[in-house]
């Protein structure tokens, strides 16, 4: 069988549902210690570990995917999430798409790199933790200044082996109104902090992002997720919150985006950050791109972004703001689902596009 989709059922065995990375990191930091890598672990919390792996001299070109996956749901497997089952050429497994096939795809690339013959672009290989749930391994890895400044940013993110040039932003905001609390049949004694908090989702739905739709990525957009209050049915509530996901286009400034949203809701309801992580995108002449796609990776075409966030939205601006290409052998509309799956032909080809990309960049 192909050593990368060996690898990739390897990983798929090990459990990382919402954390143990640290198990998933190891045999790849060994595999990488093995092919002439500077391997470093960054541990987020007690077996929670990341990797940075370099290789060679010079600016390096940066190969990243995370360790994580999301838990499992309620309905019943085809086949246990961790068994890494093949039939015909579907891969299954929790994480088989998103994506430790695009882990192990990237990591046999790279030694495969640096094995062949002939002048070879320096490398560094990031694997984080915590991506599923706000990129929290790569923020600790970028503040830990563990990331280097690079040429390209490579995501082996499930794009079904197309390359795509960028994703949208995400701003997660809480917003929290208070009040006083008093009993239900004498309210005129209380303050309902639900009423205040009803009034400000009324101005989240009028909100207006005051930016242009991008050519590429899409409108900016505003969708109120959750929203809690009260403590019983017969009590005045003190105190409600509703959770805010904006997303948001290349160059929308989320500072001046929060306190445009802040000024709609008025002074009194609290609004604190939960997740921001910038848009990404890369124009498709870009010679990162064209390399690619050169290589074998699908032409962008008229959908050219992911609908997902990345940790690129961490890593390129610690790269020094280079040219991100989310590239990888998942099937998109597999991410999180039950019976997910790869297809085993695509982690293959994974390989050799990525391994003919690099062979093609300039040290």
């Amino acid at each position: 069988m192909n050593e990368a989709v060996e690898l990739a059922r390897q990983l798929i065995r090990i459990d990382s549902v919402g954390g143990n990375e640290a198990a998933v990191a190891e045999p790849l930091a060994r595999r990488l210690s093995d092919a002439g890598f500077a391997v470093r672990r960054h541990e987020h919390a007690p077996g929670r570990t990341g990797l940075i792996a370099r290789w060679g001299t010079g600016e390096p070109v940066t190969l990243t995917g995370h360790l994580d996956t999301v838990p499992l749901g309620g309905r019943a497997w085809r086949f246990a999430p961790h068994s890494a089952e093949i039939d015909g050429d579907r891969l299954y497994g929790r994480g088989s798409s998103d994506m430790k096939a695009g882990v192990a795809a990237l990591t046999v690339a790279a030694e495969r790199h640096v094995r062949r013959t002939g002048p070879k672009a320096a490398l560094e290989v990031v694997f984080t933790v915590g991506e599923e749930t706000g990129c929290e391994g790569a923020a600790e890895m970028v503040a830990a200044e563990l990331v280097s400044r690079s040429r390209a940013l490579l995501v082996a993110e499930p794009t079904a082996n197309r390359a795509l040039l960028g994703h949208k932003g995400a701003l997660w905001l809480e917003i929290t109104t208070r009040g006083r609390t008093a009993h239900g049949s004498m309210p005129h004694l209380g303050d309902n902090a639900v009423y205040k908090l009803a009034r400000a989702i009324s101005a989240v739905e009028a909100f207006d992002p005051g930016v242009p739709e991008h050519p590429w990525l899409g409108p900016s957009t505003v969708n109120v997720g959750t929203v809690h209050g009260g403590i019983n049915v017969n009590s005045v509530p003190d105190l409600a919150t509703a959770t805010v996901d904006l997303r948001t286009v290349a160059g929308q400034d989320h500072v001046r985006l929060r306190e445009r949203l802040q000024a709609a809701l008025g002074a009194e309801p609290a609004v604190d950050v939960l997740v921001d992580l910038p848009a990404i995108w890369t124009e498709p002449d870009d010679p990162f791109v064209r390399a690619l796609v050169e290589a074998g990776a699908g032409e962008p075409g008229d959908r050219p972004a992911a609908s997902y966030f990345t940790d690129a939205s961490i890593l390129a601006t610690a790269c020094g703001g280079v040219p991100t290409v989310i590239c990888g052998p998942g099937e998109p509309e597999q991410a999180h689902v039950t019976d997910e799956y790869c297809l085993i032909h695509r982690i293959e080809e994974a390989v050799e596009i990525y391994t003919a990309a690099l062979a093609g960049l300039v040290p």
